[in-house]
């Protein structure tokens, strides 16, 4: 005998559109028991112009990205490395508590289980991110203020 569905709740799901219209998150899932809600918004059509033949190539000006930090690494997938810590939610890392602060840890910082690592923003609500295990810091996989996505890889503890 099957349970039956919990009824869609249309005004939770305008009020969960509308944080995600009113912050910079582009994706947010909400789980209650049995009800599970997903909104997604679709990323803004980009519009490229065409020079006319034999013209010089425009210059196209792209969407201003966030500054990268030098220890970010690509071009390996870490995602299955034991080692990986990944992002619980979807939001905004941060490597520091506040601009120019110094960061929680750097490539070859020894870190303690349960020591912030660093912070994911999620809707308006800064949530620390404690190491999973005590370790060296060996990979630092995203930059400061880079948008993550659930189970995104963040960094390598080894």
């Amino acid at each position: 005998m099957k349970t039956p569905k919990p009824p869609i709740d249309s005004a939770l799901v305008r009020e969960i559109a509308q944080l995600l219209s009113d912050s910079d998150l582009t994706e947010i899932e909400v789980q209650h028991e049995d009800l599970r809600i997903r909104v997604v918004r679709a990323p803004a059509p980009i519009t490229v112009a065409a020079a006319p033949y034999g013209a010089a190539p425009l210059a196209v000006a792209a969407a201003p990205a966030a500054p990268a930090a030098p220890a970010v690494e690509s071009a390996t997938d870490f995602s299955k490395h034991p080692g990986t810590v990944t992002s619980p939610m979807v939001g905004t890392a941060y490597l520091a508590p506040e601009p120019n602060a110094p960061a929680f840890v750097e490539v070859g910082a020894t870190v303690k289980e349960g020591q912030t690592i660093l912070i994911v923003e999620a809707m308006k609500t800064m949530n620390a991110i404690p190491a999973p295990r005590s370790g060296t810091v060996t990979r630092i996989l995203v930059g400061n203020a880079q948008p993550v996505e659930y189970g995104e890889p963040l960094l390598v503890i080894e």
